[in-house]
């Protein structure tokens, strides 16, 4: 299958170095502290945050004088093609891992001792690219609850496929056989959290996939900050009403 035209097109009509459409949207779930929608292109993932709160596990109390994160991700049984029952695998267990790790490197734990902060994410519709959506979208819950982080933590996947380099990979391209890279920085520091890959690439090629995928995170931080300086100027509109 050929995935770029003669005239530099994929097949879902992007250049090699173009994003998905970006849609997020914060306070969407009532019940819970922070929580965010964050959609790139047709994956749409939930974020739900809880905290900070009384460490649950008594025996972990006097042990942490950092806040305690959690996180569980899961996705909706809907959420791809395949109708068969989503279950909590073993691949759930390592993307909530690398998650919370991420996250750790960007929320200020040593403010909030003794102390626990529950992430949950779902995906509601996965089309490639879920593992950066959920730390774009678990980002923009943990503002909306007021948490305080260091930078903003922010995620964008590149791939290499057919000898071209690709931003932010659909299902399609992701499952081409291609190597995908997924990065995680914080923008203003400057500071990689999260680096992955499901192949060895050569070093040249490998810098070329990173920095497309690093730029990649900066747009997107660009996008959080907008929805969340939005999102403030519709607080203040609210209570001057």
């Amino acid at each position: 299958m050929e995935y770029v035209n003669p005239e530099g097109l994929r097949l879902d009509g992007r250049r090699f170095n173009e994003m998905r459409q970006i849609v997020a949207e914060v306070g969407v779930v009532s019940k819970a502290d922070g929580s965010a929608v964050f959609e790139m292109g047709n994956t749409k993932v939930i974020a739900a945050v809880y905290g900070p709160r009384e460490i649950q596990n008594k025996s972990l109390q006097k042990k942490n004088d950092h806040a305690l994160v959690l996180c569980e991700y899961s996705m909706a049984q809907f959420s791809t093609g395949d109708r068969r029952r989503q279950k909590f695998d073993r691949r759930s267990t390592e993307l909530s891992l690398v998650i919370r790790q991420t996250m750790e490197a960007c929320i200020l734990t040593e403010l909030l001792p003794h102390s626990q902060i529950d992430i949950f994410l779902q995906v509601l519709q996965a089309d490639g690219g879920t593992r950066s959506a959920c730390i774009n979208a678990a980002t923009l819950a943990l503002a909306d609850a007021g948490i305080p982080m260091r930078d903003l933590a922010v995620s964008c996947s590149a791939g290499y496929l057919n000898s071209t380099p690709l931003l932010d990979l659909n299902y399609v391209e992701d499952s081409a056989g291609g190597t995908d890279v997924t990065v995680g920085i914080l923008p203003k520091l400057d500071k990689v959290t999260l680096l992955q890959m499901d192949a060895k690439l050569p070093m040249e090629t490998f810098e070329t996939v990173f920095a497309l995928a690093s730029e990649g995170c900066k747009a997107i931080a660009e996008r959080i900050r907008e929805v969340l300086q939005e999102n403030t100027k519709q607080l203040e509109y609210r209570r001057a009403a």
